[in-house]
């Protein structure tokens, strides 16, 4: 009996990682394409082409308003469903793209679609797990999902050398539609008929003021803005650092493949961790090696040039290293106060954080010109800023007890 529960916990964790990687694989497996991109639209500036990116995030947020409080009223499947189809409508936009306009367009409406596994799949997890064994859930998730950026350029830059940038989405929907199939077979609604809310025009606003009730969902949901907004720009850069900056060519695959492998290590670490220590712990301590890290940097290296690679890895490894046990437990720590509301949390709060990170990257990436200093100036602010955000909810959290014990 017990065997049969953990091979049916393993099937959860693949198919929630096989959702949710759908969406790292859209992101990751484009970036060796862009220079072949910019020549077919005519458009090869790097702040144009890194937009590509950055669309695709806009596209989640707005896409979690949507089919996030959608899914707590029609239940999870229908919407997962919804949302592959529309992701597939809008990569045979992309691939039929002739300028910058329409493909950013397209890119948009990829990330409505990609919102439904990137939200639901939380969902369904908040749905299934709680407290410290939701954070464990979803650092598998995640580990699992790493996989995917490990990979994806250097299947991206397989597929260009054979085939063509447009192959790229077309591979891009045939695993959407096979995962989507492993969905329908084996995965059982997890949204009870008795917790279904009733779809109307004050759902947005009934939830919001629910969601502002709970300080800690709210500050932790801009943490996790802060910390996702420097990460995009790594996304939406890494390519023109390596092979622009750093004239790395075709081997730019294999090193943001290293890089991102620092990630999954640390986010199965946590997964093993986090119910004896804490999620809250791990998370403070990852946040002050982060600040740390990318402040040293940018002390080291204000006004020079490039450091070599010898030197630039080690610092990016360090960083990600810590980000594998941040992007878990942010995100549990922002919706365990808020399960009874798990669709339309996830929705906001996802959409509150994207409308943080897309700024922050958009404007930190227009200074991603001649070095990687400001990747690291924004890793440093932003580091810094959600590390403060911390120490403030912690002093509130201990001020509650206090207070609470008093009385």
């Amino acid at each position: 009996m017990q065997k049969i529960k953990k091979e049916s916990q393993f099937e959860f964790v693949a198919l929630m990682a096989s959702l949710m990687s759908i969406v790292a694989l859209s992101i990751d497996a484009l970036l060796p394409a862009f220079p072949q991109i910019g020549l077919t639209i005519g458009n090869q500036n790097s702040t144009d082409l890194q937009s590509l990116v950055t669309m695709i995030f806009l596209g989640f947020g707005v896409g979690q308003l949507i089919l996030g409080p959608l899914s707590d009223s029609f239940g999870r499947k229908p919407l997962m469903y919804s949302g592959f189809a529309i992701f597939i409508f809008a990569s045979l936009v992309c691939i039929y793209s002739t300028s910058i306009e329409v493909m950013l367009i397209g890119r948009v409406f990829q990330g409505i679609g990609l919102s439904a596994p990137r939200t639901i799949c939380i969902s369904i997890i908040r749905d299934s797990h709680k407290g410290d064994y939701m954070a464990r859930m979803m650092s598998f998730v995640t580990a699992f999902f790493i996989l995917v950026p490990v990979i994806a350029p250097a299947l991206g830059l397989f597929i260009l050398h054979h085939f063509n940038w447009q192959s790229i989405f077309y591979t891009q929907i045939f695993f959407a539609i096979i995962v989507t199939f492993w969905f329908w077979k084996r995965q059982p609604e997890t949204l009870h008929p008795e917790f279904k809310i009733p779809f109307n025009n004050k759902v947005y606003l009934n939830g919001f003021k629910e969601l502002i009730r709970y300080k800690e969902a709210m500050a932790f949901t801009m943490v996790s803005g802060f910390i996702t907004g420097a990460f995009m720009v790594y996304l939406s850069s890494s390519h023109h650092v390596f092979e622009d900056q750093y004239g790395m060519g075709d081997k730019f695959p294999y090193v943001f493949a290293g890089l991102a492998t620092t990630i999954g290590i640390s986010t199965l670490l946590n997964g093993t961790l986090v119910v004896r220590i804490g999620m809250r712990r791990l998370a403070f301590l990852s946040l002050c090696v982060f600040s740390l890290v990318s402040t040293t940097y940018v002390v080291l290296f204000w006004g020079k040039p490039n450091p070599s690679l010898t030197v630039l890895i080690p610092f990016l490894g360090s960083l990600f290293f810590a980000l594998g046990f941040l992007f878990g437990n942010i995100r549990a720590i922002a919706m365990e106060p808020i399960g009874h509301i798990a669709g339309i949390g996830a929705a906001i709060t996802g959409f509150i954080s994207t409308l943080i990170a897309i700024p922050i990257a958009t404007f930190i990436g227009s200074f991603m010109t001649d070095t990687a200093l400001p990747l690291f100036v924004g890793f440093s602010i932003c580091g810094s800023l959600s590390l403060a955000t911390f120490i403030v909810m912690k002093r509130h959290i201990l001020y509650r007890k206090l207070n609470f014990r008093s009385h």
